[in-house]
């Protein structure tokens, strides 16, 4: 009988299950139900609703039995570095809060006065984002210290999920990596790192590596489902699964796009030295032990943002036709700056760097769109420049993967401005790298090696190549 694996995969703004059966060695997708994510204000804080898109999960499952779909397992990935802390009765101690959150402000600092940036990034090996989970934790050692002496259980969101159906609790690699907590050479999280932060280190749980068959759906959910199936452990970090869809990876650079892009290179390991340091690059777990080296760039959350401030009257196909239309304008943005991190309005902070740094300002809905756009492609030019420096390499291609590979413009914006060859697609990479996970898991698919072959023998893949007019 065909195996069924359901993949749910929940980013910033959306969640969604999707089923993938293998038939005649090409892997099939079938998306069960779609539903909204969104930060929320909880008191002082902007949160996840944790538990609604656990209750959305829970809607997603019993679709797969009205569609007539027996899963053998399921997988869960989200965005990484936010978490919820559980006291001994397993209640939530905290919401789900996001680290989009201002609460981080000014931790970073505060961190570097009792450990130094070089150690911390030597022992490590990740990029510096003020909301890494490192300072979010040492945000509420600062203001409510008592959490963390009532803390029992340290669970990332794709954890806490995990728990919620099986009852077991597990912290997961590629997504632990993320949390600035993990040492990057033992794989283990960083006990001495954790005393000298004062961060209580008995609640957080044995790591554990994609592929793991974490249990089955609790009593309480067969009843209510009507069914069991395996809970399997994908990478949960969503750009950990992402990057196991990448098709091409001989001197391959990968994008994976969408709310953040992720750029970088796969490497069996960890590159701890000062320039990584420097450049900002992080050294994150990927499945088999492989670390995906890459950094964070802000991605297409600034047109999202750019689109909301517009009421929405203009949907991104249409933003990106007025940007082609746009022509005679550029101007270029930096998209790592906070400024554009949660903006009351990203307009308007676009608006004003323009200003500040005596560039032409976009007053048009065109005029904003092309310099979201340009300044992304530009932003990942000096990536790869990087990447190339590090390295002592040059890499012929570069792969786009996820939502953002449907953006034609852009990619050949990066295709021009790197002057590389550039493949779009798989448009579903995060869904499927889950779906791959737990069918290696199975038994199904022998390797990575093999799990890629499928995956680049089952979906369209586009090209673009370098234009003789480079973007400036």
């Amino acid at each position: 009988m065909t195996k069924s694996c359901i993949a749910v995969d929940i980013g910033a703004s959306s969640g969604r299950l999707i089923a993938g059966t293998l038939e005649e060695g090409k892997l099939q997708l079938n998306e069960i139900y779609r539903f909204e994510n969104k930060i929320v204000k909880k008191g002082e804080n902007f949160c996840w609703e944790a538990d609604r898109l656990f209750e959305e999960i829970k809607t997603g499952i019993h679709k797969c039995r009205e569609m007539g779909i027996q899963p053998d397992s399921i997988g869960i990935d989200t965005w990484a570095v936010d978490f919820v802390l559980l006291d001994e009765e397993d209640k939530p101690l905290t919401e789900a809060v996001s680290y989009r959150d201002p609460r981080t402000d000014g931790m970073m600092e505060e961190v570097f006065d009792l450990i130094s940036k070089e150690r911390l990034y030597l022992e490590t090996g990740i990029q510096f984002q003020k909301f890494n989970t490192i300072y979010q934790l040492y945000s509420i050692k600062k203001t409510h210290p008592e959490l963390l002496k009532k803390a029992k259980s340290f669970l990332m969101i794709p954890d806490y999920f995990n728990y919620r159906l099986t009852g077991q609790k597990a912290n997961e690699y590629t997504n632990a990596t993320s949390t600035q907590l993990v040492n990057a050479f033992t794989k283990k999280w960083d006990k001495e790192l954790l005393d000298i932060l004062g961060i209580n280190k008995e609640m957080f749980h044995e790591i554990k590596t994609p592929k793991t068959v974490l249990g089955t759906l609790s009593e309480e959910l067969v009843s209510e489902f009507g069914f069991d199936m395996k809970v399997i452990l994908p990478a949960t970090h969503d750009t950990g699964s992402a990057v196991i869809s990448v098709p091409e990876q001989d001197k391959t650079i990968y994008i994976s796009s969408g709310t953040w892009s992720l750029i970088g290179v796969e490497n069996r390991f960890p590159i701890c030295i000062t320039k990584a340091l420097d450049y900002n690059f992080t050294n994150e777990g990927g499945i088999d032990y492989q670390y995906r080296f890459l950094k964070n760039i802000m991605g297409l959350w600034m047109i999202q943002e750019v689109k909301r401030n517009y009421n929405d009257a203009y949907s991104f196909s249409k933003l990106v036709e007025l940007a082609r239309e746009a022509t005679g304008f550029n101007a270029i943005v930096n998209v790592n700056d906070d400024r554009f991190l949660k903006p009351e309005n990203m307009i308007r902070e676009i608006e004003n760097y323009c200003v500040e740094t005596g560039q032409p300002v976009p007053a048009t809905p065109g005029e904003v769109a092309k310099c979201v756009f340009d300044s992304l492609a530009s932003s990942y030019k000096e990536a790869v420049d990087q990447i190339e420096e590090i390295f002592e390499q040059n890499f012929d291609r570069i792969n786009v993967i996820g939502g953002g590979c449907q953006n034609e413009m852009l990619n050949q914006l990066i295709a021009n401005v790197t002057n590389k060859e550039v493949f779009a697609g798989p448009v579903e990479a995060t869904a499927i790298g889950n779906i791959a996970a737990q069918f290696l898991a199975l038994g199904e698919i022998e390797d990575i090696r093999e799990a890629r072959n499928m995956i680049k023998n089952s979906f369209e893949v586009k090209r673009y190549f370098p234009e003789q007019q480079l973007v400036k």
